[in-house]
């Protein structure tokens, strides 16, 4: 039996904390280790308890009484529109045990889509997408995703570049090489502190602010370019070029041209490093396109004066220079070529691999990046062999289930779309991750089952058939590991779990016995067995370093260990800077590849052979303008984790009128009588939604910027169009790939109009319950039970 704590630990993805009582009323109280900690977990604890939090097994009415023949027919509502059934485990586990198995036996396995995002869970055991996963692949397999939303073009373009992904997750050039060394810190896509809020895995220091103050005050100057002035914090100083968005590798190209064009540049690092210079300098000059790619020409691209453009190159030529870029810059058409266009401007410095010099890829979009971390990785539940080799790009879910069997490009590859009848969802909320969330409404239609285990009624569990109560984080055990991080926490069970919620582990534990895979599943083990056993890997893997960690009843009532700093450290491609043919790149020339013959030979116009300025679909220089003509940025939220929490007061509590703040650049405000405060609607072709207006002059002019994560909250307006009631941007975004590259997603390329409601807004209802009937309520359909 697992020992009692001394003081309740809750380790988060965005921060570990204490449990506190005071008068029988318990708080999470973040550790003292922690000198900038995020206050989202104050949500945590009354959020458990709310309104819409799923209490029983629940199925969708329709789908009951009808069966899994889709939503079209007489008395079928479609899934986003129907009432629930609540009904016991036995009845729901039974339901859902016999559509797998009717599933993988008629159609295969390859017809199950796995779809879990990893952030649902910060612990190694309870993780919703391990779990989900090693539950699939015990009964035969499953469809999987690839990547992430986060930095899926980077996933792919980065190995082409320099062989693999260095930079973006792994191998950083540590804070302690940056600060006291580079000179001149260049932050392509701000760094914003709200993004450094949560790191997966776990947190034990947030380190964001300490470690740009730490190099600010050791003598970096610091130039953040974004169209939000306060991606990057004030106090930091930072020269702020607001550029327009979309644009920041016309912006690379104009630094690369003064570079050449004054002989700046490094021509020994190009000619020992790199392959393929010659044809992107080529380009530069403008020889394929008469069209020299000079600061004037970028400064008609990016708003940016020319001359700021050749300051910047001469400052960056003459100073140890780190180029520093958001992941956010994938988000967008031809996402793609701002990582390519990075490293090739790095290369050009000839500073990559030297202490403050060289780049590196998000090091604010996540807590951690940059810390110094030990050469291990560490344990985690594992999963098992898929037998299944099919799959897709992680944003392409959409296209997926509206386009089964249809061809399409992926990172040199004619794929195709496969043909899924059940979707079963165990953590994340793709009503919240996914774009143009109407096209996900009607895509959501097509399969024949969709399973969803969650906590509360978010907009994923009301689109599904079938809908298990999963248990929180506070109502279950855990240890919390990040790989970005030297903590191990344990994070106590400190609420018996709400209704008749269960884990993961014992609703997927249920479902595989029924299937005849239960003991290949737990294993024999219980959730006391697996944290023992994942604790005891942890031993050992931290042994093979000359490390010990405590017995696991010591740790388990302390609840908090860390381990010392890792030495050492080096700069990133340190190696292969001293050693180019000894410590050779992953590529097909073993060296940074700044043009890619696989690449050209791939033919895609949407991604050439080397880093190119491709106009965006959508842009502030674009012909649709005239229509649309403010940019969208939608961007991470500061009061939650994606839609974690949403539920919360926290969150909550920063919204006008029930509805999300959108900021606009007080001259846009004031060209359409927008003030303070108003309700707007913001719309294009795809779509509309209402938010509350913030007049603000950190936005620059023909930019408006929602954040994410505000529950999808459909409704109609007065003329029955389709109207988002909360302020959910992905009503607006775009559905389409980067390029046939990576198709990632391509959210930060958005066009749109807004103007002020003027009338009385409906009341939202995102937060309340479904309609939820009892089973005797109503007539089953013979043979669902």
């Amino acid at each position: 039996m697992l020992p009692n704590p001394l003081r309740p630990t809750v380790a988060t993805h965005w921060g570990t904390y204490r449990v506190r009582t005071s008068d029988g009323v318990p708080s999470l109280v973040p550790i003292d280790l922690d000198p900038d900690p995020s206050p989202i977990a104050s949500a945590m604890i009354e959020a458990r308890t709310a309104a819409c939090r799923i209490r029983r097994p629940a199925i969708r009415r329709s789908f009951l009484e009808h069966g899994p023949l889709g939503d079209s027919g007489a008395g079928r509502r479609p899934r986003g529109g129907d009432s629930f059934v609540e009904v016991d485990w036995d009845t729901a586990l039974d339901l859902l045990a016999g559509e797998l198995d009717r599933v993988r036996t008629g159609f295969g396995n390859q017809a199950i889509y796995g779809g879990s995002y990893g952030w649902a869970s910060a612990g190694r055991f309870h993780h919703a997408q391990s779990q989900v996963h090693r539950f699939l692949n015990g009964i035969g397999g499953y469809t999987r995703s690839f990547s992430n939303y986060s930095h899926a073009a980077g996933d792919v373009i980065l190995p082409h570049v320099i062989g693999d992904k260095r930079g973006l997750l792994t191998e950083h050039t540590p804070w302690s090489l940056i600060a006291g060394h580079a000179e001149l810190i260049v932050l392509f896509g701000g760094s914003a502190h709200k993004n450094a809020q949560v790191s997966s895995g776990g947190i034990s220091r947030h380190v964001l602010r300490e470690s740009l103050v730490a190099a600010r005050q050791a003598g970096a100057a610091l130039v953040s370019i974004s169209p939000i002035r306060d991606d990057t914090l004030a106090e930091l100083a930072a020269d702020w070029l607001p550029v327009r968005p979309g644009t920041d590798v016309a912006l690379m190209l104009g630094i690369a041209h003064t570079l050449v064009a004054e002989g700046l540049h490094d021509e020994a690092f190009l000619a020992r490093h790199t392959t393929g210079f010659e044809r992107f300098r080529a380009y530069l000059d403008g020889a394929p396109d008469d069209t020299p790619k000079t600061a004037d020409w970028a400064a008609s691209l990016t708003d940016i004066d020319a001359d700021t453009i050749r300051s910047l190159a001469r400052r960056m030529a003459s100073s140890r220079t780190f180029i520093s870029m958001s992941w956010s810059l994938q988000r967008a058409d031809h996402g793609e070529q701002p990582y390519w266009m990075a490293v090739t401007l790095a290369a050009m410095l000839g500073q990559i691999g030297l202490p403050g010099g060289g780049f590196g890829f998000g090091y604010a979009s996540v807590n951690g990046v940059g810390n110094a971390i030990h050469p291990f990785s560490w344990p985690s539940l594992p999963q098992g062999t898929n037998p299944v080799d099919d799959y897709i790009p992680v944003a392409r879910v959409a296209d997926m289930l509206l386009h089964p069997g249809e061809p399409y490009a992926f990172n040199g590859e004619t794929r195709t779309y496969p043909d899924i009848r059940l979707v079963y969802w165990t953590g994340g909320n793709p009503f919240h991750h996914h774009q143009d969330l109407n096209r996900l409404v009607r895509a959501w239609q097509r399969p024949e089952v969709v399973v969803v285990q969650d906590s509360w009624w978010n907009p994923v569990a009301r689109h599904a058939d079938i809908v298990l109560p999963s248990a929180t984080q506070l109502e279950r055990n855990d240890i919390s590991l990040s790989s970005r991080d030297r903590m191990i926490a344990a994070s106590h069970r400190i609420f018996a779990p709400e209704g008749e919620a269960r884990t993961d582990f014992e609703i997927f534990s249920g479902v595989a016995e029924r299937l005849g895979t239960g003991p290949a599943f737990t294993e024999g083990r219980d959730e006391e067995g697996w944290l023992r056993h994942l604790y005891g890997q942890i031993a050992e893997r931290v042994a093979t370093i000359g490390l010990t960690v405590p017995a696991f009843e010591t740790f388990w009532t302390e609840g908090l260990h860390m381990l010392p700093e890792p030495v050492g450290s080096v700069p990133l491609m340190a190696g292969y800077r001293d050693d180019p043919e000894g410590a050779r790149l992953a590529t097909p020339s073993g060296r940074i590849e700044i043009f890619s013959e696989r690449i050209a030979g791939f033919g895609y116009a949407d991604c050439p052979g080397h880093p190119t300025w491709l106009e965006p679909r959508e842009w502030l220089g674009a012909a649709a303008t005239a229509r649309f003509p403010l940019h969208l940025i939608s961007n991470q939220p500061s009061t939650k984790l994606h839609s974690q929490y949403d539920v919360g007061s926290h969150s909550r509590g920063a919204r006008i009128d029930e509805r999300e703040p959108v900021r606009m650049h007080p001259d846009d405000a004031a060209a359409r009588g927008i003030a303070a405060g108003d309700v707007v609607r913001i719309f294009n072709d795809r779509g509309a939604c209402l938010a509350a207006a913030v007049p603000s002059d950190a936005v620059r002019r023909g930019v408006v910027q929602i954040a994410t994560g505000a529950w999808f909250d459909p409704g109609t307006d007065d003329d029955g169009s389709p109207l988002e009631l909360h302020g959910n941007p992905n009503v607006l975004t775009a559905d389409r790939g980067t390029s046939r590259l990576a198709q990632a997603c391509s959210a930060h390329s958005c066009l749109v109009e807004i103007e002020r409601y003027g009338r009385t807004p409906p009341p939202i209802g995102c937060y309340d319950p479904p309609i939820l009937e009892a089973a005797a309520a109503i007539r089953i359909r013979p043979g669902r039970r």
